[in-house]
């Protein structure tokens, strides 16, 4: 979904709310590009599925709001709960914001991606078992690889998690993986090669 003008300018003033009740920085300078790049987890259940979503909010050159939106997961998918990559146990990104912690880099050595260049922080799921575990004592903070990109390189779709995400945020469509990177690749040229992602809770949104 893509909205520009009136209509974002609606969604962008709700999500500003939200941000700034948390504590966290609304970017809206006059300069257009200056992104706002927003991760809202829908629960703390474990479903395997892309059913949380990212919100991308701006003002274009003819300083209009563009508000976007694209399905993702910001959880690790079934296969790193179960096998996680890290001896500690499966990254869950804890909710927050992290200033300047991204740049566009290549993922793993194959494509353009948000790719994490300062610390960020995890819960650290051990158990082994199909359910997120978010224990304030298993906080792990450091450099994880917890980057924002896409799921399959082949498919234009991907409808459940697996092995995709082993703790990082990623787009379930292609199609609007590169929406969303295009848009990042004029950011960079205005502002540099650096990103702010935040990640709320939809209640967080519903107690507006």
């Amino acid at each position: 979904m893509k909205l520009i003008g009136k209509n974002a300018e609606i969604l962008a003033s709700y999500y500003k709310s939200a941000i700034e009740k948390k504590g966290y920085a609304f970017f809206d300078r006059d300069k257009a590009y200056n992104l706002n790049i927003i991760g809202v987890r829908k629960n703390d259940k474990f479903t395997n599925k892309f059913d949380d979503k990212l919100v991308l909010i701006y003002r274009d050159d003819a300083k209009l709001w563009n508000f976007h939106e694209f399905s993702v997961t910001t959880d690790p998918g079934e296969d790193a709960l179960i096998d996680p990559m890290n001896p500690k146990g499966a990254a869950i990104l804890v909710p927050g914001q992290y200033r300047s912690a991204y740049k566009m880099d290549l993922h793993r050595g194959k494509y353009l991606a948000l790719c994490q260049c300062k610390p960020v922080s995890v819960y650290r799921d051990n158990d082994k078992d199909k359910k997120y575990d978010l224990k304030e004592g298993t906080i792990d903070v450091g450099l994880f690889g917890i980057n924002i990109h896409k799921s399959s390189e082949k498919r234009e779709f991907t409808k459940y998690v697996d092995s995709w995400s082993h703790g990082c945020q990623v787009f379930a469509s292609s199609k609007e993986y590169y929406e969303f990177l295009d848009v990042c690749e004029i950011a960079k040229d205005i502002f540099g090669n650096s990103f702010t992602y935040t990640l709320i809770e939809k209640r967080d949104l519903d107690d507006l």
